[in-house]
């Protein structure tokens, strides 16, 4: 039997309508499994998101901000650059309120971009660098976006969008386009190297600076920029960012986060990683930036505290071995298939490599199988905890404590001032204890909606709940157990079947590195279970074989009846399974 941390907090709340008659709000029985060092409510400061960075360079400035392939900056430059971007905005037109948007893969340049656009009182519009033509221009066109900061490599690809003409073009409010390359965020001589790789590669940058509002990035940051006053810094209730979201699903949503959200998630982030020394932590940044998760629980996580952010462009394994073993972070925010991908290539390594370093490692976007946590905690000898999260909320909502009790096959409980509950389908009642349903949530954290979009905003939210989308249950300790998302459940023979929980059971498959399971039709069932399946390397295993592992584990109905391998398979940058493509793929297959 497990002890709690501590006592039930004396925190005395009313349940605030007869729907909550299910949900004891009084006791909040996750409180009881809070560490000691963690507090239970926190007071959040009225601030803009930039006054992280105004922060650190007051108390950290010459300690470093960042480091990419060798080049460092302290927080000193890290502020330098941001200021000079923010006030070389201003002088291109950019005013208080207006969205600019930031394409760009982990580089230097996407930290101070950020830093600089809420400098300069405008609202950050984040994406992703592989974004084709017409995502883009939805994007683009959705948030009104008068400027984009981008590499030279994706120039192509934005002068299409514009059209020749970009006043009668398919965006006519983007009147700036902010041109960077990766040589701008490397030391020397790297810096002389890279075009010269670039050419051996075939790119030839034939961008029009000077003309239709193509401006080099250099040219923002001289110091001509400071002849233009900044604007006074946007309000803690203030748009901060557009982060778009659905785009797996359905159309893109522009999530409107506020500081007040961006801030409160930074300090609940904080206060849930109680032991992390001021100016002392390096943060690994596998995780794409422009991601709200990396763009939290790394670049705002890590500005808030002081730590350096240990850049990587995109992820890859060799390569972010090396970097745990040279340059030594000890916070490594991930998702499961990055776990994954890190056991099987250390384990193939002629000469160990030291990754003791690593001290804290959240993984969010998917389940964390058993064996991927134990693996890498014994590789490694940091915790590595499962959370939970959504865009609409900042985007983290639960945890599991990282130095403490933690439950494995659970999200955790909610973070400090974080309300969680399991609403019911059918009634839209809360539920007791035990029960599935949609897990539903409400905070600081949670967005105050989406943007130009009221009828989504609106189906967002159950009487001030946020709506999350997944099947969930509490149990009696209060951690909670997500099942699966609603949209991904399926219904055979009238049983309601959960993908994760068919994908644990092959996870636990000696022969299964990766694992995916969606609802496909079938004639007699309505639908029927697929699992796709990605085997280690040099290792066999049939379908008979496997059907056997599943039926000795879970109810026959719930057994995969159909079984593919794949060499991969489809994700997203932050390692989340495309099942939409999946599901897409087997539409066209059976047309």
């Amino acid at each position: 039997m497990d002890t709690p941390n501590q006592q039930p907090s004396d925190v005395q709340e009313t349940a605030r309508s007869e729907n909550e008659q299910f949900v004891d709000f009084s006791e909040k029985r996750w409180l009881r499994y809070y560490p000691e060092e963690v507090r239970h409510k926190l007071d959040y400061p009225e601030i803009n998101v930039a006054q992280f960075l105004i922060d650190a360079v007051t108390q950290f400035a010459k300690k470093p901000a960042l480091t990419f392939m060798g080049k460092t900056l302290t927080y000193e430059q890290l502020y330098t650059s941001a200021d000079h971007m923010a006030r070389g905005l201003g002088r291109l037109g950019v005013k208080k309120g207006d969205r600019v948007a930031i394409m760009l893969p982990n580089c230097p340049q996407a930290v101070i971009s950020y830093f600089g656009v809420l400098l300069a009182g405008a609202i950050v519009v984040q994406t992703n660098p592989l974004y084709v033509e017409r995502e883009l221009t939805h994007q683009l066109k959705d948030s009104g976006a008068v400027a984009i900061i981008t590499l030279d490599m994706l120039y192509p690809r934005i002068a299409r969008v514009r059209g020749k003409n970009p006043e009668e073009g398919p965006i006519p409010k983007l009147h700036t386009v902010v041109i960077t390359s990766i040589k701008d965020g490397l030391p020397f001589p790297k810096n002389m190297l890279y075009p010269i790789k670039q050419r051996r590669d075939g790119f030839k940058a034939k961008i029009p600076y000077g003309t239709d509002g193509y401006v080099q990035w250099k040219s923002l940051l001289s110091r001509s920029a400071l002849s233009y006053e900044r604007p006074t810094l946007a309000g803690h209730h203030d748009i901060a960012a557009l982060q778009y979201t659905g785009g797996t699903t359905g159309t893109p949503k522009g999530v409107m986060l506020t500081h007040r959200n961006l801030v409160s998630n930074t300090l609940q982030s904080k206060e849930w990683c109680e032991r992390i020394r001021l100016g002392e932590e390096r943060y690994l940044a596998a995780l794409p930036l422009f991601h709200v998760f990396g763009l939290t629980v790394l670049m705002n996580l890590s500005v808030c505290t002081g730590g350096c952010l240990v850049l990587l462009p995109k992820f890859e394994v060799e390569e972010v071995l090396r970097t745990i073993d040279k340059q030594k972070p000890t916070i490594f925010p991930g998702a499961p298939t990055m776990y994954i991908g890190l056991i099987q290539a250390a384990s193939k390594q002629e000469k160990p490599l030291d990754l003791s370093s690593i001290e804290i490692c959240i993984s969010g976007s998917a389940a964390l199988p058993l064996e991927v946590q134990d693996q890498f905690e014994k590789m490694t000898g940091g915790k590595l905890i499962e959370g939970f999260g959504l865009t609409e909320a900042s985007p983290v909502t639960h945890a599991n404590p990282i130095w403490g009790y933690r439950k494995i096959g659970t999200i955790g409980v909610p973070f400090p001032d974080t309300e969680a509950a399991i609403l019911s389908l059918e009634t839209g009642q809360f539920l007791p204890p035990g029960e599935i349903g949609e897990l539903v949530v409400r905070g600081p954290q949670v967005m105050s909606g989406y943007w130009n979009n009221e009828a989504a905003t609106e189906a967002a939210f159950h009487n001030g709940w946020l709506r999350t989308g997944d099947m969930a249950l509490m149990d009696h300790q209060g951690f909670f157990v997500i099942k699966d998302r609603i949209k991904d459940m399926i219904i055979a023979s009238g049983f309601n079947i959960y993908p994760r929980e068919i994908e644990e059971v092959l996870y636990e498959h000696p022969a299964i590195t990766e694992a995916a399971v969606i609802g496909v039709k079938d004639s007699y069932r309505g639908e029927t279970v697929k699992a796709f399946v990605v085997l280690k390397d040099n290792v066999a295993v049939s379908e008979q074989q496997l059907n056997q592992w599943c039926r000795e584990r879970l109810a026959s109905y719930k057994v995969p009846h159909i079984y593919e391998f794949r060499k991969q398979l489809p994700k997203t940058m932050v390692g989340k399974v495309l099942k939409r493509q999946l599901m897409e793929e087997e539409e066209r297959t059976n047309e």
